[in-house]
């Protein structure tokens, strides 16, 4: 048990790193269903192009904006 905490307290200079890097994984993968699904409206409706690729922007600008508070966080909660 205490083998378990030493390492624990050895690995605690990076958990900020960890934290991002868990952090990055949500809005990597809806950035990707975002562009994935709004190609596929373009394939399935290609007059539908202006109002479609609005929306992927947006999307994206909000699923980026969650990867952004993920980078600042460690900074702010940071000892």
């Amino acid at each position: 048990m205490s083998a378990t905490l030493e390492l624990a307290a050895g690995v605690s200079g990076s958990l900020g790193s960890i934290g991002y890097g868990l952090a990055a994984i949500g809005p990597g993968i809806g950035v990707g269903i975002v562009f994935g699904k709004g190609t596929e409206a373009l394939a399935r409706q290609p007059e539908a192009a202006a109002l479609i690729r609005s929306n992927q922007i947006l999307g994206f600008a909000f699923c980026e904006a969650l990867a952004l508070i993920g980078i600042v966080m460690p900074f702010v909660f940071g000892k």
